[in-house]
């Protein structure tokens, strides 16, 4: 039977979300980021209004939200913002399709995991900002 007290690590869980979100989202960013003319292209095929800005704006979101979430500094705005960003992208792109589920499986982990370090914050090992699990 597996029982081991996990219970000294709980101050590391946040930092592996926030490790995990992060590099997720600095990888997206950083691509929309050097590939922004396909980005806007893209933007403006699915219909995002004013898809030359919201491409940027989108882009600068992950990508320095995700270095944010990774480091642990005052990580529950972006981490909110990185949160709408995944819900315009599972209403914009994986609804309507044959496999639903299937097809936004990565977006909803990834909103799902952004809005627990929303209600979390960063935890104990973060540059700081909202500590969240501490006291």
């Amino acid at each position: 039977m597996f029982s081991m007290n996990l219970e000294k690590f709980r101050d590391v869980a946040p930092l592996l979300l926030r490790i995990g979100v992060g590099l997720i989202f600095i990888h997206a960013g950083w691509g929309k980021l050097t590939g922004i003319e396909g980005t806007q292209q893209f933007f403006g095929g699915i219909g995002i209004p004013m898809a030359g800005i919201m491409a940027w704006v989108v882009a600068v979101v992950e990508f320095v939200g995700g270095i944010m979430v990774l480091v642990g500094f005052r990580i529950q705005i972006p981490a909110l913002l990185l949160a709408f960003i995944m819900v315009v992208a599972i209403i914009t792109t994986k609804l309507g399709g044959e496999d639903v589920f299937r097809a936004m499986r990565l977006d909803l982990l990834l909103l799902l995991t952004s809005l627990s370090l929303v209600i979390s914050g960063s935890g104990k090992y973060a540059l700081g900002g909202d500590g969240g699990t501490e006291p």
